[in-house]
């Protein structure tokens, strides 16, 4: 039976990746994106997850033209690096407010109607940095990792209605937001990845596919990486 889907930050990457095998399973999907175009072929639907009225209108709307959402894939992130002698608070919070405060905004408004199924599919999608750490990268380190504390206390209180939330921590994949780290970079990074290359959206989101599929009914509180095994032991 065809599920009511939800992707926030859907537009583009792994997102956009998540949404597109969502949908070849047989899922009505709908995404959420800030600014620019919706990718055709899905619902799309304009939210800035950091105004709790958006989100709210953003379901409202999902809820009138598919169904209650049964699948949520919290996926909307933004960074901006900076050394923590030189980060302001603003880009530390601001950072916190989008990645980790998002997740709870759409998690919490997502669980009305899971609630009352007595079912439904949340998957965060964090970071290897979560785990790892990363130089000038406190801010979006923080939410990451929140994120993983925050769904496995949804797992406790969730799990007697039927809602798994799990969390998938993808290492660096090959997104435009690699793509301008430039050469240099990009090829450092490569040589600490034990598998020697950059994950492709796909691969991330295949995990995801799996996460909200029936065949995952008993896969809750989990952190799953899908990062070349860069976080290995975290």
């Amino acid at each position: 039976m065809s599920r009511s889907a939800l992707v926030t930050g859907g537009n583009r990457g792994i997102g956009l990746a998540v949404a597109q095998q969502l949908q070849a399973a047989g899922d009505s999907v709908a995404l959420t994106y800030r600014s620019g175009e919706p990718p055709a072929g899905f619902l799309g639907v304009q939210c800035d997850i950091t105004d709790s009225d958006q989100v709210d209108a953003a379901f409202t709307h999902v809820e009138q033209e598919q169904g209650t959402v049964e699948v949520l894939v919290a996926n909307a992130g933004m960074t901006q690096d900076q050394l923590l002698a030189l980060m302001s608070e603003d880009a530390f919070s601001s950072v916190l407010d989008t990645n980790l405060t998002g997740a709870f905004r759409v998690a919490k408004r997502a669980v009305r109607g899971m609630m009352r199924q007595r079912s439904g599919r949340i998957i965060l999608v964090s970071s290897v940095v979560g785990m790892l750490g990363s130089a000038g990268q406190a801010n979006y380190a923080a939410a990451k990792s929140g994120m993983v504390g925050f769904a496995r206390s949804l797992a406790r209180e969730l799990g007697s209605r039927n809602i798994t939330v799990n969390v998938v921590a993808p290492g660096f994949v090959d997104t435009a937001m690699t793509a301008d780290l430039g050469e240099d970079r990009r090829n450092e990074i490569i040589a600490n990845v034990p598998l020697g290359r950059l994950a492709q959206p796909a691969e991330i989101a295949s995990v995801v596919r799996f996460l909200a599929s029936p065949e995952a009914g008993y896969v809750t509180g989990a952190l799953i990486p899908v990062d070349g095994g860069l976080g290995m032991g975290h």
